[in-house]
């Protein structure tokens, strides 16, 4: 009964604060709808770039023009997904560099998601929008293919988020740690937008340990593609596996953190 009532308290909680934190961005409509179709026109201009190279290629590593479009829609969406609800995922490095996270210490919530539901990225809806645009314009979707899609989405946004904060995270440890973890959330974005045949196979190992990639988009790619079920419960176990991992690094970190000694209030 405790834990459920637990869970009720977080569901209202993150329910709350994104209908909050969505309010706050379209508050501003012009500038909010600006902001997501511009997000949607960089993104098609990529997808026009692949339509070129593997026209005039006929493919790149074994992948189609489908193929590529889906990584692009997946990664695009997950990715747009994790800002959208973690806006502050990539701003948690500097957040403890300046001493900022004060005021949620003093929160009743759990500090680590206090701290990264607190604030929506504008340009995610974008990529996140972007993602499902694609997805419906590839030819022969299903029904069966669109929700297994929205899953696929919710599993590699929960791992972005995971990612990206435990990168942000290592500046409990090292200060300043801004280069690597722009590094590592660069790499990640990057690896998982181009086919994993294109890499070293020496290199692969990466995909499916610091750097997520496989999670994010392979295993979905060639699940989507045999509409393969028994592939989803890995990907929610790795989402588990590298949310449970951000968490812990999170907590290690916070216990060596250094007030700023600022006074504030968060309502």
């Amino acid at each position: 009964m405790a834990r459920a009532s637990v869970l009720r308290s977080y569901t209202r909680f993150l329910s709350v604060t994104f209908q909050v934190n969505l309010q706050a961005v379209i508050e501003y409509r012009l500038n909010f709808l600006l902001q997501v179709f511009g997000m949607i026109l960089n993104n098609a201009s990529f997808a026009l770039f692949w339509a070129v190279l593997i026209q005039q290629t006929g493919g790149i590593g074994g992948y189609g023009f489908s193929d590529v479009m889906f990584l692009w829609a997946l990664v695009s969406s997950s990715f747009g997904l994790a800002h959208v609800c973690f806006g502050n995922i990539r701003h948690l490095g500097a957040m403890v560099q300046k001493g900022e996270i004060d005021t949620y210490l003093l929160q009743p919530k759990d500090v680590f998601l206090n701290l990264l539901t607190s604030r929506t990225i504008v340009s995610g809806w974008g990529d996140l929008l972007y993602g499902f645009i694609v997805i419906a314009l590839l030819p022969g979707l299903s029904l069966a293919q669109l929700g297994f899609f929205c899953v696929l989405t919710l599993t590699g946004g929960l791992i972005f988020a995971a990612t990206f904060a435990a990168a942000e995270s290592l500046a409990f440890f090292l200060g300043n740690a801004s280069a690597l973890s722009s590094a590592i959330s660069e790499f990640l974005l990057s690896f998982s937008l181009y086919p994993e045949t294109v890499f070293d196979q020496g290199m692969r190992w990466l995909f499916y340990s610091l750097i997520p990639s496989g999670f994010i988009a392979f295993i979905p790619l060639a699940a989507y593609k045999a509409l393969d079920l028994k592939a989803l419960p890995l990907l929610a176990l790795m989402a588990l596996v590298y949310g449970a991992g951000s968490y812990l690094l999170f907590n290690l970190g916070l216990r060596r953190y250094e007030s700023g000694n600022r006074m504030g209030t968060r309502i």
